[in-house]
């Protein structure tokens, strides 16, 4: 019962020319490809610029601990 079947992939294409016309559906289409090409891009670029080497990030972390509890002055 999980997955999309055929009937169903119709029926979005269906609903999808009722809600936007036949007009616009190519320019959603191509609009959704350059999105997906774009977010592609942006991930292998991430992934390029995240070091692989664990060791040759020597920044030391500073920082304080905060007391949760501790809500600070009333106003």
């Amino acid at each position: 019962m999980g997955g999309l079947q055929g009937w169903h992939i119709v029926i979005i294409v269906v609903l999808a020319l009722i809600l936007f016309g036949a007009p616009k559906l190519p320019g959603l289409a191509r609009s959704l490809g350059q999105s997906m090409r774009i977010f592609k891009s942006e991930v292998r670029q991430m992934k390029d610029d995240d070091p692989k080497d664990p060791k040759s990030t020597d920044e030391t972390v500073e920082g304080k601990v905060v007391d949760p509890d501790h809500r600070g002055p009333k106003l």
